[in-house]
């Protein structure tokens, strides 16, 4: 069959000017629940382009990418941070200088140059940015804020600008502690060196004078004008800081940082002069028109995430923006919070459980837990091991910011004498059961203002389950305190206001940190459920659960991201496809397995062959392109040892056990990721036909639903990547497989059919973004026959329709479509993936061969 051509020519369209207004609802209580007026159409973008940037991929490179990436169809480029950031930084996020683009990017002129580039091809920029924290770099002297703070002490100008708790620090005034070194101070002494430095250095903020540095190893610190004459030990203990062992970090750490990371200090951008310092590069460039929207990086580690992007709104004009705010189960976006949305991680959910079988994922369950030998809270079952994580979270790598916490209560109580006699530990153990009870990322209370009725409800039933920590029902009503000081209702005292902000920034760290970084690595009976945003304990998701969820965010934020793959999942979009369809084989699945662990070259344990097997089977085992069928060299074993140490069961970032993660990577070389056994590789190519099936379709919704897609750099194209640092190589644009395509060429590979699919919907998002955005309709169609619950389909605004197939093992299993049939809406349509045309009434059976999907258009 002879393909239908692609949408349109592949460099995009002239500007067509238009009246921003005209696709404005006539009722104006339709606009977005934002808590003010909506953004015109015309700022959203119709569709954009994840790029990594990093010094193996500068802005030079971006700019020679872009005549291809225009040619896909996306209006706009979505950068990663381009402020600066430490040298060498693979991803930007470790930000030391606000004022400044970074200069190994290609600096503020190399930025403008894409800028430029991308819109002669009629694309624009969005900025992700990172207001959360800054790096704490090796040397101190990279972050001039944080360095004039380490010289001067709460004194500096600088000071306000970090979550720094000075009285927890000891010394007259306060110090900030520092774990950086590699042993306990005494140990480390020698390798201290007092420095003079003799003449002016250039640094991020300004020119910094002569003067005395401690230099330790790679580590430089300023010196406090006045002390460089003491001795060393006098010397190093009359700084506004204190090195110390890095052990220290876990429970003596005095100053917030980012999840557990302590080179990554909490930014006070709440406070007026310290947004205006760090945003003002940033919002030139919005002014001057360079870049067009933004993403805001983890908006929940932030003191108050509605009151930030309030402030950011109306500095940026309205720009479209979007934040990465993981949302739990029904949890919704504030409704107040004026953004266009989150990143997309909730849709991913809902995409990747279309293509989950429930029954399939519960027999999984099953097997794991019978073959691994998990305990229920290490693994075994969900609810037990993430409570687990959690405690385990709470107590130790977060011991810091539950003793910070306790400060602040205490000092509360200390200060009123209706607070009294609240004893610290009953404060702390209060804190940490109440925050082990959160069942979403965090609250969003402000001392001094009403809490939200869910905030307050979630509160109280926390509350409730935490006195039972309690024998004591009198000292149990230090729960009851601290629940009002996390809600903001005991007062609106700068403590108060400490508190009230740092409970919801413990809350968020905690969860990430049990849930993403622990409990996800040791639930594992299917990987491609233990995403970002994902919900191991129930993964699949049914057709009018879909169907539901798109109406909701059609009505709400019909321009919110979505995504399938971002710089952050654990696992690609297209390796998830594949692990899910084992929800498909699960008794094939468990016969492999038992049979693979009788072979030579055992695991060093049940669980991790398990998890070797599953992620190899998703990265590709044995299709691959050499005689074996072998995966490529050297990626697996990295990414088994980090899931190793993130779930902490036999080694762990801080208490690494070398010889049990040797055998960890010696087993995947050897046996995953060596020549696959012949029982394996024909598991994995009878289920390929399946797997294709689930990497399309699920692109294809991605692309066709409410939202405007994000698609991650390389996944137009089949995109098999596992987590960072493998899913964030240098892009290398491959424009010749779409030239080919273009000119008629049908797909040899699947790679090359979802680069055409990916192409066909970006450009009908381009075209017609009318069909897509606010303005334009969702409508859910329902398949008729036997195979029905097999068939996802829906309309946009009468114009287009998506047909996706969905477990299609079981569909073949059960006798494939036979007479099942889809009622088209009135008109002549044409597959713009295939060469069909249909009206009516069309049945599957022809609608969705050769291809398993259909993208079809009215005539």
């Amino acid at each position: 069959m002879t393909p239908e051509p692609l949408p349109s020519e592949p460099l995009p369209p002239p500007d067509v000017p238009g009246d921003p207004a005209a696709d404005m609802p006539d009722d104006p209580d339709a606009v977005l629940s934002t808590g003010g007026p909506a953004l015109p159409p015309a700022t959203a973008p119709t569709a954009t382009y994840r790029l990594q940037l990093q010094p193996a991929f500068p802005f030079a490179a971006a700019e020679a990418a872009v005549p291809y990436i225009a040619s896909l169809g996306v209006s706009h480029l979505h950068l990663s941070p381009v402020l600066e950031a430490v040298p060498g930084s693979e991803h930007g996020y470790d930000v030391v200088d606000h004022g400044a683009i970074r200069a190994e990017l290609g600096g503020e002129r190399g930025l403008r140059r894409l800028s430029a580039t991308a819109r002669e091809y009629g694309l624009g920029l969005i900025l992700d940015i990172v207001p959360n924290h800054m790096a704490v770099p090796a040397p101190k002297r990279l972050n001039r804020a944080l360095w004039e703070v380490l010289r001067n002490g709460p004194d500096s100008p600088y000071a306000h600008w970090f979550d720094i708790d000075w009285e927890a620090g000891g010394g007259p005034g306060g110090r900030v502690l520092l774990p950086v070194l590699g042993g306990r101070l005494g140990e480390e002494l020698d390798h201290f060196r007092l420095e003079r430095q003799t003449q002016e250095r250039d640094g991020p903020g300004g020119t910094e004078g002569p003067g005395h540095v401690l230099r330790y190893h790679d580590h430089v610190f300023p010196v406090r004008p006045g002390t460089e004459r003491l001795p060393l030990p006098e010397l190093i203990d009359a700084q506004w800081y204190r090195p110390a062992w890095w052990r220290l970090a876990r429970t003596e750490l005095n100053y917030r940082r980012f999840f557990t990371i302590s080179d990554l200090i909490g930014v006070r951008v709440q406070e007026p002069a310290v947004f205006a310092a760090t945003h003002e590069t940033v919002l030139r460039m919005l002014r001057e028109g360079v870049v067009e929207g933004l993403r805001v990086d983890h908006p929940d580690g932030l003191a108050d995430p509605e009151g930030y992007l309030r402030r950011l709104a109306e500095a940026t004009g309205g720009c479209w923006t979007v934040v990465e705010k993981i949302l739990t189960g029904p949890e919704p976006l504030p409704r107040s919070w004026p953004v266009a949305g989150t990143t997309g991680y909730e849709a991913l959910r809902r995409i990747d459980g279309l293509f989950v079988d429930p029954a399939g994922a519960r027999e999984l369950a099953d097997a794991h837990r019978e073959f691994t030998g998990c305990p229920d809270d290490l693994g075994g079952v969900w609810p037990d091991t993430a409570a687990r994580a959690a405690r385990e979270v709470v107590t130790r790598e977060l011991a810091a910011e539950v003793e910070a916490l306790g400060r602040v209560a205490d000092r509360i109580c200390r200060t009123s004498p209706a607070l009294r006699d609240h004893a610290p530990w009953g404060l702390r153990t209060a804190i940490r059961e109440l925050l082990l009870r959160m069942p979403v990322y965090r609250p969003y209370a402000v001392a001094g203002e009403p809490a939200a009725e869910r905030d307050a409800a979630m509160l109280a039933a926390a509350a409730e389950g935490a006195r039972e920590a309690f024998t004591v029902p009198e000292e149990a009503d230090s729960v009851v305190l601290v629940r009002d000081l996390a809600l903001g209702a005991a007062g609106d005292s700068p403590d108060h206001t400490a508190f009230c902000a740092r409970f919801a920034q413990t809350s968020s760290a905690l969860r990430a940190k049990s849930v993403e970084d622990t409990a996800f690595y040791r639930y594992t009976p299917l990987l491609s459920a233990t995403e970002v945003g994902g919900d191991p304990a129930g993964p699949a998701v049914t057709p009018e659960e879909f169907h539901a969820y798109c109406a909701g965010v059609h009505r709400a934020r019909p321009e919110t991201g979505t995504v399938l793959s971002t710089h952050d999942t654990k696992r690609s979009a297209d390796v998830r496809a594949r692990i899910a369809v084992l929800s498909q084989a699960p008794l094939e699945w468990a016969e492999l397995l038992e049979r693979l662990a009788k072979e030579p070259g055992r695991a060093p344990d049940p669980h991790t062959a398990w998890t070797a097997w599953q992620t190899a089977f998703g990265l590709g085992l044995g299709l691959g392109t050499d005689e074996d069928g072998g995966l490529p060299a050297g990626r697996l074993a990295p990414a088994l040892v980090k899931a190793a140490r993130e779930a902490g069961l036999r080694t762990s970032w801080t208490e690494p056990d070398p010889a049990y993660e040797k055998a960890v990577a010696a087993f995947a070389e050897a046996g995953p990721g060596g020549t696959p056994p012949r029982a394996a590789a024909l598991l994995a190519r009878s289920l390929a036909p399946h797997a294709r099936v689930n990497i399309l379709g699920a692109a294809l919704v991605q692309l066709t639903m409410p939202g405007v897609p994000d698609v991650y750099q390389g996944t137009e194209h089949e995109y098999r990547a596992l987590v960072d640092p493998d899913n964030r190589a240098p892009f290398r644009p491959a424009p010749e497989a779409l030239a080919g395509l273009d000119e008629g060429r049908p797909p040899q590979n699947l790679t090359e059919e979802k680069l055409r699919l990916t192409a066909a919907a970006l450009r009908l998002r381009r075209e017609h973004p009318h069909w897509f955005g606010r303005t334009g309709t969702y409508e859910p169609l329902r398949a008729q026959g036997p195979a029905a619950d097999h068939c996802v389909a829906f309309g946009r605004s009468g114009s287009l329709i998506t047909v996706v197939t969905r477990l299609s093992r079981r569909l073949e299993q059960s006798g494939g479509w036979r007479d099942t049939r889809l009622p088209l809406p009135p008109g002549r349509w044409r597959d713009r993936l295939g060469s069909g045309e249909w009206e009516t009434t069309v049945p599957l059976s022809e609608l969705l061969d050769p291809w398993p999907v259909a993208l079809l258009t009215r005539r």
